[in-house]
């Protein structure tokens, strides 16, 4: 599955760039977290509860930051599992600078397995545009806190 798209900040670029990799406001902003922490620079541990459709689940994995090129891009890397079953994902943030705003994309590939890969396309696509958009929401509000 392919997941895309973009989100302004009204914030300069090196705020963003902060913000989207403080470990707290990762933590405050991944939506249904229940826990959230840091093993190693740039590598973290996380549980979270999620529903696609009518398979709710508990999943634990791992969540990596590489290729840091501040402030302009990093890629992230998602792994986790659970009863309901699997997500593998990679994808690349990049950072553009528009004056005091900051437009950033994602662009990236998950695979899914197990009961929610039974979900339909269609289910999951809606799933991680509302996961996303949630997320993209919660970093709003850390950037207010943050400065």
């Amino acid at each position: 599955m392919d997941v895309s798209g973009s989100h302004t900040f009204a914030a300069p670029r090196e705020r963003v760039w902060y913000v989207l990799l403080d470990p707290d406001a990762l933590r405050a902003s991944l939506p249904s977290t229940k826990e959230f922490r840091q093993v190693a620079a740039d590598d973290y541990e996380a549980t979270m509860s999620v529903g696609i459709g009518a398979i709710k689940g508990t999943y634990s994995g791992k969540v990596q930051v590489r290729d840091k090129e501040p402030p302009t891009h990093y890629r992230l890397l998602v792994e986790g599992s659970g009863r309901p079953g699997f997500i593998k994902g990679d994808g690349l943030i990049e950072l553009e600078e528009q004056g005091e705003k900051t437009l950033v994309r994602y662009h990236g590939q998950a695979q899914v397995g197990g009961m929610i890969a039974g979900v339909g396309q269609r289910l999951l696509q809606a799933s991680a545009q509302l996961l996303i958009g949630q997320f993209f929401k919660s970093m709003e509000r850390q950037l207010g806190r943050d400065g």
